[in-house]
């Protein structure tokens, strides 16, 4: 019996080691490295219903980059236009889609709702290896879906489940979830680093070649991010996660990563009874404001993939009782928030330094553009001062370390789209200030941080 050969992976990033070390030295990740039980030459086939299609690569010559067609890639609508505009458009026949997410976000039962739509069109099957087949079938009725198309398929084994795709070839598969899938080749649980790079490895390459879209469902950790080895984000074309918290019935799609799309884009569903429906006006749900104008609450736009989006950004400003204030930052960058008090203290003359600032924004949405940064002091200040802010009053803008106003992206779209919504005044970058502006409303440019203060 041949001696077997051991590795070890780390779950970060995937690098490879002969032996097991604290840190990572690929990257620099400690106490990441497990085990791995390298197949042995045997196994190395891992089954015969992969060579069946193993040597159809159809690979073609050496070509110039002039000659390579860049007609655009066919795409399907998965039935869901927020799905569709976070996708980027749609579904790309031959992509590999990895859609993860907290237990309970609702990824199983925005598969189903898309899966149930597209079997009345082409093709469809359903592969659980968590559930089983009288489960779906409940959450299906439950919901009230079409059930009369959909396949549906338990199984957890890799070489299994090619075989039944190469026999009844369907358009779009779902693995739920690609941490359950094994492949026999390799000596190690179900979930491991060398399975779930393995079976991704065996289903990506099988989407390639035979054009049907992939669905993987992907589990996370405690910390929010992926399970299982980094390899697996370099391996799919796309990556979206489902975010929500348990205590709201709203949930956010956004793609981290998309080979046919802009990242970033943002899909908003709302969770009920009869699963998750599109909100076509995400900027009304983050908008319900108490009819009362209270101090410390500023309504901004930020833009969130190929959208503006309106968000209501609330600060807390309290003395402190404390010799170090604190500083409490949902939903916006704790440091950016340290860095913008000092700014305020040193060109806008306001010392919160023995204030503690709790900044919350409205929705659970997570802003990681710097337009925020104005909005952001406007609303602290409005709160150190106890001065309600007009209700009709939208404000975005970066704010630089020597105080100036800088320009953002898009800020006449920005604009628009709160001119849409009802509000009559806008203080924003001079430089974003449109040359035609939308009627009923006034809109304020300016170029340092002191001019914004004198005009709230």
């Amino acid at each position: 019996m041949s001696k077997k050969k051991t590795a070890y992976v780390c779950a970060d990033c995937g690098a490879d080691h002969a032996k097991w070390q604290g840190q990572c030295t690929a990257c620099g990740a400690w106490n990441t490295l497990q085990e791995v039980v390298l197949t042995s030459g045997k196994t190395a086939t891992r089954s015969a219903a992969f060579d069946g299609y193993a040597g159809k690569t159809g690979a073609v010559g050496i070509q110039r980059l002039a000659e390579v067609s860049i007609s655009e890639q066919p795409r399907f609508s998965s039935g869901m236009q927020e799905f569709d505009r976070v996708l980027g458009g749609g579904l790309v026949p031959g992509s590999a889609i990895l859609i993860g997410g907290h237990p309970g976000a609702g990824k199983s039962t925005l598969l189903l709702q898309t899966m149930c739509n597209l079997a009345s069109r082409m093709p469809a099957l359903y592969v659980t290896g968590e559930e089983s087949l009288q489960q779906v079938a409940m959450r299906a009725h439950r919901l009230g879906l079409p059930t009369d198309q959909l396949q549906l398929l338990s199984e957890t084994s890799v070489e299994q489940l090619l075989v039944t795709l190469q026999q009844h070839q369907p358009k779009v598969v779902v693995i739920d979830s690609i941490q359950v899938m094994h492949v026999e080749g390799v000596e190690s649980a179900p979930g491991s680093v060398s399975q779930v790079r393995e079976s991704a490895a065996l289903l990506t390459r099988y989407a390639k070649q035979t054009n049907t879209v992939l669905l993987l469902v992907g589990h996370v950790t405690k910390d929010g991010t992926l399970a299982g080895p980094k390899v697996l984000e370099h391996m799919i074309d796309s990556s979206i996660m489902l975010e929500g918290s348990a205590d709201s019935r709203y949930r956010t799609l956004r793609a981290i990563k998309n080979r046919f799309g802009a990242i970033n884009e943002l899909g908003v569903f709302a969770m009920l009874d009869t699963g998750l429906r599109e909100v076509k006006n995400p900027s009304s749900i983050f908008l319900s404001r108490s009819d009362e104008p209270a101090p410390g609450s500023v309504v901004m736009v930020i833009w969130e993939g190929t959208r503006p989006l309106l968000v209501e950004i609330q600060a807390l400003v309290d003395q402190s009782h404390l010799g170090n204030p604190r500083r409490v930052s949902v939903g916006t960058d704790q440091n950016r928030l340290n860095l913008l008090l000092a700014v305020l203290h040193r060109h806008g003359g306001v010392l919160l330094a023995d204030q503690d600032v709790y900044i919350n924004v409205v929705g659970g949405v997570k802003v990681s553009e710097t337009s925020a940064d104005l909005a952001l002091l406007v609303a602290a200040l409005s709160s150190f001062r106890n001065q309600p802010l007009a209700h009709d009053l939208i404000v975005f803008g970066e704010v630089g370390l020597s105080g100036e106003i800088r320009p953002v992206p898009s800020g006449q779209e920005r604009i628009r789209e709160a001119a849409k919504h009802g509000f009559k005044r806008a203080i924003v970058p001079k430089a974003n200030v449109p040359r035609q502006l939308p009627e009923g409303m006034t809109v304020i440019g300016v170029e340092r941080l002191q001019e914004a203060i004198d005009q709230i």
